[in-house]
């Protein structure tokens, strides 16, 4: 973001000033003598300028890392209403932006150091500047804590938004300023104005999603207690494990809860000396692996689900705390594997899930951005790797032990059958963890 910040800043200024020369009455002058094009300590930025290349640089800034740019957008847009406030108070102080001659009186009980300022000429100017200067920042209020909140918006709905109330703000206070910039006998703001009315209308109406319909998310799964009902072979496992170094008695209805979700490393150095880890974590696979015939199996209903999305195109992957063999050997076991296009495990990353790394890589190796994804998991880890990485969340319950903890998280979705899943996957809501 720091990068996108300063590269934008940079081309809003740049934009800016060529828009301003661009419609300048002196463009002649410029011209000829183009140093003076770059000569911005004159005086001579035009903010509609700044925002049309700003967004431009931001446009294919982020189409090269892969983000969604109206994602970005909808973050960013509405608070350059602030910067846009604060900017006005730079008229202000270089007494422009102003609009027509007032009396005297027009300043009665106003601030004094206002009233002297404007002051221009050896005429009291109207203030233009602070009628956009507010304007602005009501608009923010509204855009983000009035129309973000009492309504379901949708990716795009807040640049839109920006977009109808400046556009509207800007026409009407450039209509009363002295200062502006013409083209072709028209005031140039109060055109682009109209341009970014138009554009925010016509977007708000769902125009734009229609001709650009929106892709399908790609849709990650964990692995264990999310797509194979294993619990009985990883608590088997752990029994077993914890008997052959005479731990058996720590292995009780109360703590089998703990056991689902966190890396074998984070279970074991909790009873182990850090020393014992990697050949307990090699013991713990070639008993699990064993045990895996006669107690793995898929949850009713995974196959078939799974078969059907895969048909239908979507891009499926697993994120897995589980080391990728085991998964892949569990998969084999019934002609599952080919319905993933990736398995991220363990043994590929350095930081395990809840940590943002094992989506992200899946992600890479998909060649995709991670903006509209779907993170399916049984645990408070899943939960909050979706929730680490944006993702929207599925939490599946396979558990209802954990249905409380689960919950407190507040996933996008709660499920207890793969046959509900498909129907989530039809409703008309952006693929991000922050959906409403």
């Amino acid at each position: 973001m720091d990068d996108l910040f300063f590269g934008a800043l940079i081309s809003g200024v740049i934009g800016s000033r060529l828009w301003y020369v661009a419609f300048s009455d002196d463009l002649a002058g410029y011209l000829s003598d183009p140093f003076r094009i770059i000569a911005t300590w004159e005086g001579g930025l035009a903010i509609q300028g700044g925002l049309l290349l700003g967004f431009l640089y931001s446009y294919f800034w982020v189409k090269k890392r892969k983000i969604d740019f109206l994602r970005i957008a909808d973050g960013a847009v509405p608070t350059i209403m602030i910067a846009q406030a604060l900017g006005r108070w730079g008229n202000f102080a270089n007494q422009e932006a102003f609009g027509r001659v007032v009396d005297p009186s027009f300043y009665a009980g106003w601030p004094t150091w206002l009233a002297n300022h404007m002051l221009i000429g050896g005429s009291y100017r109207e203030p233009t500047f602070l009628y956009e200067s507010m304007g602005n920042i009501l608009g923010y209020f509204i855009i983000i804590y009035l129309y973000k909140r009492f309504t379901q918006v949708k990716r795009g709905d807040m640049v839109y938004a920006y977009l109808m109330w400046y556009g509207v703000l800007r026409f009407f206070v450039e209509g009363l300023r002295s200062d502006s910039l013409m083209f072709m006998g028209l005031r140039s703001a109060q055109l682009v104005s109209i341009a970014f009315v138009l554009i925010g209308v016509l977007g708000t109406l769902g125009l734009f999603r229609k001709l650009y319909p929106r892709k399908q998310p790609i849709l990650l799964f964990d692995f264990d207690g999310t797509i194979m009902d294993t619990e009985p072979a990883v608590l088997a496992t752990y029994e077993k494990l914890y008997h052959n170094h005479g731990l058996g008695h720590l292995i009780n209805e109360e703590s089998k809860k703990t056991l689902m979700g966190p890396p074998l490393k984070e279970i074991f150095i909790q009873h182990f000396d850090e020393s014992q880890i990697d050949d307990l974590v090699n013991d713990y696979r070639k008993i699990n692996l064993e045990l895996h015939a006669s107690l793995v199996k898929p949850f009713e209903g995974a196959k078939e689900v799974l078969t059907s999305l895969k048909a239908q195109g979507y891009r499926l992957g697993i994120v897995s705390s589980k080391h990728s063999d085991s998964i892949e050997y569990a998969l084999d076991m019934f002609n599952m594997k080919d319905l993933f296009e990736v398995i991220i495990g363990l043994n590929h990353v350095v930081e395990h899930k809840p940590h943002k790394e094992a989506i992200l890589k899946a992600c890479e190796a998909l060649g995709v951005g991670h903006d509209a994804l779907i993170y399916v998991g049984d645990t408070v880890v899943d939960v909050k790797s979706a929730t680490n990485i944006g993702a929207y969340c599925v939490a599946y319950i396979s558990n209802e032990d954990r249905y409380e903890a689960i919950q407190a998280l507040k996933p996008n979705k709660t499920i207890r059958s793969w046959s509900e899943f498909e129907a989530i996957l039809k409703e008309d809501v952006e693929w991000t963890r922050t959906t409403i």
